[in-house]
Order: structure tokens, then C-alpha cells, then sequence
């Protein structure tokens, strides 16, 4: 899912939009006013681990030294917080705070699938957007937001045959198939297989049913049922997860469960800060004090006239596919009323040399990045990397954010970076891709802005659209222009070799 459009921070009044100050730049969300000593929350943050030194989920910094052993509940064997990983999806139940602070009481994680991969099928456009990988018949969406662990997205574009099983930490969508916040492959073990999907040829006088291309087989006697389950659950059209041993395509079940939507379920408080996927679009309620509500994670999200809405995202934008992380509290078990909701998808990238690194920021082709809790590092073959040890001018880095305005700066709001493996070429130090909103261009070839940077397209090529529409649509319309630019540094500032114009919100 790709969006784009301009950012600010509104808030919903009286059935109005009015404006609001855009909250600290390179953190999680703003923090939400209250008159209670800066406790924010108290309850359950369920989302993708972005950093350690304790754990960062949400973009709250959660101090695990109250659990014994910093243990995770967990049967898939992160076991320990040293064996979580950036990208997998963790359960916190604590409490944090105005500061970006908190403390974790528990800790809890799940494989979504765990398995062989039957294929791996890159992005069909050709440009590399994001790679899809059957696992067990279910299919598995990896895009440049991923954390790749055991291989790398660049392998994974070549649709290699892959032997081994892979680890996936994921979202479910609407139409049954999942979005990896973290993919690993692993050493293969047909005794510790896990599946998750929808129900289908259900037998309960056999015991067996399918999910996908596999059969799944259980001893009534022995299966282990989770969740208050039962043998009555196992219903044609029901999602749940099967963990077990697989021989050729038949899983014998040791365990039955509810799917990861159990991850978000009501905690002994009411508080929530979760990540997930809208699964039904925003729709209007017409209520006086409830604008509307959608869906995400299986539960029912209220927007109010109270709801904080971060990152330029507009009511009509929440959309099916759209990923965001919303903060509120639970009126009943299925239903959260929203404080705040705020963007986790991005809608602007750049690759190239970084030339500059600060505190809390680094520069790439004259573009501003800016880092936060929400931000996750790594390196394509895996190992560690901070900020603070960013290569500087030898080494290409990938960033995918949000694009984000604050005054007279623009600047990319980094969710995922990126480090090659190996030195950049030379040759290949100064140049760069960009993908943003246009901020200005010349009437004739001269310039073109982007994220405050001017580049000079004179000799540029315009791949899919001409100039001169461009310009029209520029001068002629208030809709954003997102641009795929590479270029490069010369001598007299930055020109531009290619130029092509984003045409669409999905792939």
C-alpha cells in the first residue's frame, strides 16, 4: 500500500478539521495531554520491535528489567528478549508514558507462519516494490518495510528456489493473504511447523480439515485445544493457526489456536497502543459525537470528534491496506474508542551515500532524515548497525518514511534503514534515488524540488509522462505529484537523469 499526500496534524471538532502543531519530529506519534503525572497508558502495545537497549514497540522505549530474565511467553523458541528481532510483532502489556518512556510487566510473541516456501514471485511491474513468497499455500507479501533476516530482499527479487523454512512474523489482510513485518529463514524442521489461514473441507468425524495446500490431521484425544476452543470451532470459513509436524503435505496437529488476532485482545486494562492493518475502510456513523469507525486487528475502531489523526491522514484515507498504529481504549472486547491514529505506512524513500550525520538526523543527496523510536536499523546481511555507526560516504543506505513538513523543512520521517552489505562502487558514490511529492518546478526545463532540494532536469529523461503535463498539473491543481527521481551530484549542484511520475496508490 502507498500513499501520498501533503502532511500535517489534524484534529476532529465538532465535526470540523482544524489544525494542530505537529508533535516532536523523529518520535513515535505525539504524546496525548493528561492530568494524571504523565502516565499516557496502562495496558497492551502490540507492534513491530524497532530498536533494543530494552525494547522499542510503538515508539515508547519499554524498560524490561522487571521481568525475571527479560523472558517472552512464547512456544516457538524466543524465549529470551536477546532473541527478539527488529520487525517481529511483540506484545507488551505495561504502561508508558508522556516521555516516550515505559515499563514492561510481560512480554509475548508468536510466529504467524513457520515453514517451506513453496515460491518466491517478484513484484510483476518490474520495480522491485515487493516480493511475494507461498508458504504452505499462504501468501506471504515482503516489501522494502520488511526486516529480511537469513537472506536478503535483493536475493529475494531474483526468485530464488528457497530449501530451507522461513520464519514469518506478519499482518493478515482483508483478503486472507499477509504482510511481513519479518521474514527469517531458519534451518528446516518438519517437527516444528506453524500455520496459520482459513478453514476449508472441515471432517470433524475424520479429524482433518485443509488451510491452503495443506491437510491438517488431529488426534481428538491428544490435540492440544488454545483459547477455550473446541472441536466445535473447527467450522468451514474459520481462521486459526496450527502448530505441528508436516510430512509431505500433511500436518499432524499438535496444537490448535485462535490466529494472531489474539495478540490484541483485551488486556485486565483498558488502555491499547496497537499496529495492524485496516481491514475495512473508514466509514460514517452520522452520530453526533461518533464520526465513524473501521476495522483492524478484528476489532472495531471508533474515531471521534476527539481522535487525534497524525501524518496528514484524512478520514476518507483510511482505507483497507493501509498500515497505522492507533492508540486508545477498549469500550467493550471488540471495540476501541481512538485517541490517536498515526500513519506506519511510508510514501517516500531514498537511496544513496549518506554524507552527513547528526543526533538525531543524516543527509543523503541534500535530503534530511530524521530518526526516531519508530525507526529500525539494519544491515542487508543482517548484523546490527545505530545511527551513531552509519557509514559516511562510502556505503549506499536505503530509507523508507513518511514525508513530513514542519515549517519550512521537509524531511523524511524514517521508518526502516537500510545499510549494503558492501562499499559502494566509486562511481556510484554520487548518485541517488528519490521518491517524494514535487515542491516546485520550472515552466521550462530548468528545476524541479524535492524535500527542499532543487535539482536541474534539463537533460533529464521523463520515462512515463511528459514535462509539460507536469508542469500543468502542477500550476493547474492542489493533488500532490510524487516523483521517481534519479540523480545525481555534480559539480554545479544536483541533475537529474530520470524522472518518472508515480501513478499509482497500489500495487
Amino acid at each position: 500500500m502507498k500513499r501520498h499526500f501533503c502532511n500535517r496534524v489534524i484534529g476532529l471538532a465538532a465535526g470540523t478539521v482544524v489544525f494542530g502543531a505537529i508533535s516532536a519530529c523523529g518520535g513515535a506519534g505525539g504524546g496525548l495531554d493528561v492530568a494524571d503525572g504523565g502516565i499516557r497508558g496502562t495496558g497492551s502495545s502490540v507492534g513491530p520491535v524497532s530498536g533494543f537497549g530494552s525494547v522499542f514497540v510503538n515508539g515508547v522505549e519499554f524498560s524490561t528489567d522487571d521481568i525475571p530474565n527479560r523472558e517472552v511467553e512464547s512456544n516457538d523458541g524466543i524465549t529470551a528478549e536477546g532473541l527478539l528481532s527488529e520487525g517481529m510483532i511483540l506484545r507488551v502489556e505495561g504502561e508508558w508514558f508522556d516521555d516516550g518512556k515505559g515499563t514492561a510487566e510481560k512480554l509475548s510473541y508468536d510466529d504467524t507462519l513457520r515453514g517451506p516456501v513453496d515460491l518466491v514471485t517478484a513484484d510483476p511491474s518490474g520495480a522491485g516494490e515487493f516480493v511475494t513468497l507461498s508458504v504452505m499455500g499462504q501468501s506471504v507479501r515482503v516489501d522494502r518495510q520488511t526486516v529480511v533476516r537469513g537472506t536478503t530482499y535483493a536475493t529475494l527479487l531474483g526468485e530464488p528456489s528457497i530449501t530451507d523454512h522461513v520464519r514469518v512474523s506478519a499482518w493478515r489482510q482483508a483478503d486472507g493473504s499477509y504482510r511481513a513485518g519479518y521474514i527469517e529463514v531458519i534451518n528446516p524442521d518438519l517437527t516444528s511447523i506453524e500455520l496459520e489461514g482459513t478453514l476449508s473441507a472441515v471432517d470433524i468425524s475424520q479429524n482433518q480439515f485443509t488451510i491452503g495446500t495443506i491437510t491438517v490431521e488431529y488426534d481428538e484425544n491428544s490435540v492440544s485445544f488454545g483459547s477455550d476452543l473446541t472441536e466445535a470451532n473447527l467450522i468451514n470459513g474459520a481462521v486459526l493457526e496450527v502448530e505441528g509436524t508436516l510430512s509431505g503435505s500433511v500436518l499432524t496437529a499438535a496444537t490448535i489456536d485462535r490466529d494472531d488476532a489474539r495478540r490484541f485482545s483485551r488486556s485486565s486494562a483498558d488502555d491499547i497502543e496497537f499496529t495492524a492493518i485496516i481491514d475495512a475502510s473508514y466509514a460514517p456513523s452520522g452520530a453526533g459525537t461518533l464520526p465513524g469507525e473501521f476495522t483492524m486487528g478484528g476489532l472495531t475502531v471508533r474515531v471521534t470528534d476527539a481522535t487525534e489523526l497524525d501524518d496528514s491522514i484524512t478520514l476518507d484515507e483510511l482505507t483497507e491496506g493501509l498500515l497505522i498504529q492507533v492508540e486508545g481504549q477498549f469500550v467493550s472486547d471488540t471495540v476501541v474508542e481512538a485517541e490517536e491514529i498515526e500513519l506506519r505506512d511510508g510514501d517516500a524513500k531514498i537511496r544513496g551515500v549518506v554524507s552527513l550525520t547528526t543526533d538525531s538526523a543524516f543527509f543523503i543527496g541534500g535530503v534530511e532524515v530524521r530518526v526516531g523510536p519508530t525507526t529500525t536499523f539494519t544491515v542487508e546481511d543482517g548484523s546490527d548497525i545505530t545511527l551513531q555507526m552509519l557509514p559516511v560516504g562510502n556505503t549506499a543506505v536505503e530509507v523508507e518514511g513518511i514525508e513530513k513538513e514542519l515549517g519550512a523543512d521537509i524531511f523524511i520521517d524514517a521508518l526502516r534503514v537500510e545499510v549494503d552489505s558492501e562499499e559502494a562502487d566509486f562511481g556510484d558514490r554520487d548518485k541517488f534515488e528519490l521518491e517524494g511529492q514535487l515542491r516546485g518546478i520550472s515552466a521550462i526545463p530548468g528545476t524541479i524540488t524535492l524535500f527542499g532540494v532543487q535539482i536541474n532536469d534539463t537533460s533529464a529523461d521523463y520515462d512515463n509522462v511528459l514535462r509539460g503535463d507536469i508542469v500543468d498539473a502542477f500550476f493547474g491543481s492542489d493533488a500532490p505529484i510524487i516523483l521517481e527521481v534519479e540523480y545525481r551530484k555534480t559539480a554545479s549542484g544536483y541533475t537529474a537523469d530520470e524522472i518518472e511520475l508515480e501513478e499509482s496508490d497500489d500495487d
